[in-house]
């Protein structure tokens, strides 16, 4: 009989379900989004701040970027797991990765409530 010993972070269920759950998350607010822009046919700038200016809109773009970039993070970690094989180099593009990821997420922030 044969004993596995299983080692390491134990990712593989978490992250599958990270990456279904914002998925369908980017997916339901697309869908919302594009009906939004149906109905409202913004055509100027100040029709497309009028889109952007309620609360509510704000959380709602707020929750499809977070979920952009946790979905962004397990991709693109499990590409450097996969082919960046030396260690150093794995982890050194995962340090760029994540700080490019936590830059982008603040400028968001800062973009989506500079909107009045």
């Amino acid at each position: 009989m044969v004993k596995r010993i299983v080692v390491g972070a134990h990712y593989g269920l978490r992250d599958w379900l990270v990456q279904r759950v914002t998925a369908a998350v980017m997916a339901l607010y697309t869908l919302l989004f594009v009906l939004m822009l149906v109905a409202a046919r913004p055509t100027d700038y100040e029709a497309w701040t009028a889109l952007f200016r309620g609360q509510a809109m704000k959380l709602a773009t707020l929750l499809f970027l977070i979920s952009l970039l946790l979905h962004a993070w397990v991709g693109m970690r499990d590409i450097l797991m996969d082919y960046a094989k030396p260690l150093s180099v794995r982890l050194g593009l995962q340090i760029v990765v994540v700080v490019l990821l936590v830059a982008w997420a603040g400028w968001s922030v800062q973009i989506l409530w500079s909107v009045r």
